[in-house]
C-alpha cells in the first residue's frame, strides 16, 4: 500500500527573527497582498522560491537561482542522516484546543488507478504546469502533500514514544498555531512507521496539483523519480479539522424571494445574521443544508431531507449526490435561483462572508456545512472528483519547514 520512507530533510538553520519569518503557507492559499507580506517579513522567506513575482519564465529561472544560492550560503542545511518527521500542530477552534500530529515522509507517487493513493479533486492544466516548472527549477518539494489514512489509534501510540522527548524545534505562527517538530531517525522507530502506513491506502487531503506534478516526474524520470513530499495523518484523528468554503454571489434573488422559490422543496427557517444562519448550518442533521444571508442582515437556514435529491439530475454517483456542494450547484444555484457558475466567488472563513456582506460587495453569500471526512474518502473511492472548494484542512502546513530534495 502506501510506501513511505525517511529521508535527508532540508531546513532553515539558527533564524535571528524565528522560524515564523521564513515559512510560508502553501502557494495556493496565499493572496497576493499576503505574498508582498512574506517578501517584507524576512529576504530568505520560502515564497521567494514557491510563489516569487517575477512573472514568466524568468521567474521560474528565479527560483531555481535563489534557491541554488540559499543552498550555497547555508541559509538552509541537509540533515546529516535520513529521518521521517513528527509534525505536532496545537491550535484553537470554536472554543475548542485541537492537537494534530503527522508524520512527513519521502513516498511513492501512484497512479489513482493503482488504488493507493486516492484523490478526490480535479487538477487544473495551468496548475499543474506552474508547479511542474518550480520543481524542475528547483529540484525540491516544499509543501507535502497531505494525506489521511485509516488507523484505529495505533499512529498516535507510535507516535506518543516520540513526542515524550524534546523536540527539534518549533515555532507559533501568526494564525496562533503552535508547531513542534521531531526527528525520527532510528532504524526501529522508522520501520514501526513504515509498517504503520504500509498496510492502507491513503486519500489525498490536500496537495492535488502537487501529486500530479510528481506523476508527470515519474513519468519523465523513471521509476525513481517518484518520490515526492508527503505529510500523513490519521482520518479519525480529533484533531483533523475540515472547514467548509462559503459562497459569495454577485448577482442572484434577495433572501425573501430565494426563500419563495425554495419553499416548496425545502423546509426554510429565518435567522438573525450571517452569524446565526451559519451556526444553524453547522449543526443541522438533514440530508442537505446550508443557509442564505444579505447585505442588511436577513437570512434564512435551508434544509432539505431525501426528496430533495429528485431535484438532482440523473446519472452522477451516490457519493456526489450526497454532497451539499454539489446538491448547491447543481440543484440549486443555477435551477432554482438563476446564478450562473461565474458569479460565484469562495472564501473560506465566514469572517471573510460576513466582511462581503457587510460592505455590499454581494447579492448574498451561502453559508455551508462542512463536508464530513467520510463523505471524501466515499468520493475517492468512487474515483469521483468533488466540486471546487469542497474542503478546507485547517491549520495547514507550512512551506519551507522539512524540504525534500528530489533523488533524480
Amino acid at each position: 500500500m502506501a510506501e513511505i520512507r525517511p529521508f535527508r530533510g532540508i531546513l532553515y538553520r539558527s533564524r535571528e527573527k524565528g522560524l515564523g519569518a521564513v515559512l510560508a503557507p502553501p502557494y495556493d492559499v496565499i493572496t497576493p497582498q499576503q505574498r508582498d507580506l512574506l517578501y517584507e517579513r524576512d529576504p530568505h522567506n520560502i515564497v521567494r522560491v514557491v510563489l516569487n513575482r517575477t512573472p514568466g519564465e524568468a521567474g521560474y529561472r528565479e527560483a531555481g537561482s535563489t534557491w541554488a544560492r540559499w543552498l550555497a550560503e547555508g541559509v538552509l542545511q541537509a540533515d546529516p542522516q535520513p529521518a521521517l518527521y513528527l509534525l505536532e500542530q496545537r491550535f484553537a477552534h470554536n472554543g475548542r484546543s485541537l492537537r494534530r500530529l503527522g508524520v512527513l515522509a519521502r513516498f511513492r507517487a501512484e497512479d489513482p488507478q493503482r488504488r493507493i493513493i486516492l484523490p478526490h479533486e480535479h487538477t487544473r492544466a495551468a496548475a499543474r504546469e506552474d508547479r511542474w516548472r518550480v520543481l524542475n527549477a528547483t529540484k525540491a518539494n516544499f509543501s507535502p502533500i497531505f494525506l489521511m489514512f485509516p488507523d484505529a489509534g495505533r499512529f498516535a501510540a507510535q507516535a506518543a514514544d516520540v513526542v515524550s522527548g524534546p523536540a527539534a524545534l518549533g515555532f507559533t505562527d501568526e494564525g496562533d498555531v503552535e508547531h513542534r517538530l521531531w526527528r525520527v531517525s532510528e532504524p526501529p522507530a522508522v520501520a514501526a512507521f513504515e509498517s504503520l502506513l504500509g498496510g492502507v491506502p491513503a486519500y489525498i487531503a490536500d496537495g492535488h496539483h502537487r501529486h500530479a506534478t510528481a506523476l508527470r516526474y515519474r513519468d519523465e524520470k523513471g521509476p525513481d523519480g517518484a518520490w515526492t513530499l508527503g505529510y500523513f495523518t490519521p482520518m479519525d484523528a480529533p484533531g483533523l479539522l475540515v472547514l467548509p468554503y462559503h459562497r459569495i454571489l454577485s448577482e442572484g434573488p434577495s433572501v425573501e424571494e430565494a426563500a419563495r422559490r425554495l419553499r416548496e422543496s425545502f423546509r426554510m427557517s429565518p435567522r438573525e445574521g450571517a452569524l446565526a444562519a451559519a451556526a444553524s448550518a453547522a449543526q443541522s442533521q438533514a440530508r442537505y443544508a446550508f443557509a442564505l444571508a444579505e447585505p442588511g442582515g436577513a437570512a434564512v437556514l435551508v434544509e432539505g431531507e431525501a426528496a430533495a435529491e429528485s431535484l438532482l439530475p440523473p446519472g452522477e454517483a451516490s457519493s456526489l449526490r450526497a454532497l451539499d456542494t454539489y446538491f448547491l450547484h447543481h440543484a440549486v444555484l443555477g435551477p432554482l435561483l438563476g446564478v450562473a457558475e461565474a458569479a460565484v466567488s469562495y472564501v473560506h472563513s465566514l469572517k471573510e462572508a460576513e466582511e462581503a456582506l457587510a460592505a455590499v460587495r454581494c447579492r448574498l453569500a451561502v453559508l455551508m456545512r462542512a463536508t464530513p471526512v467520510v463523505q471524501i474518502v466515499d468520493v475517492a473511492e468512487a474515483g469521483e472528483s468533488m466540486p471546487a472548494k469542497s474542503t478546507f484542512f485547517h491549520p495547514k502546513l507550512p512551506s519551507g519547514l522539512v524540504v525534500h530534495p528530489l533523488v533524480v
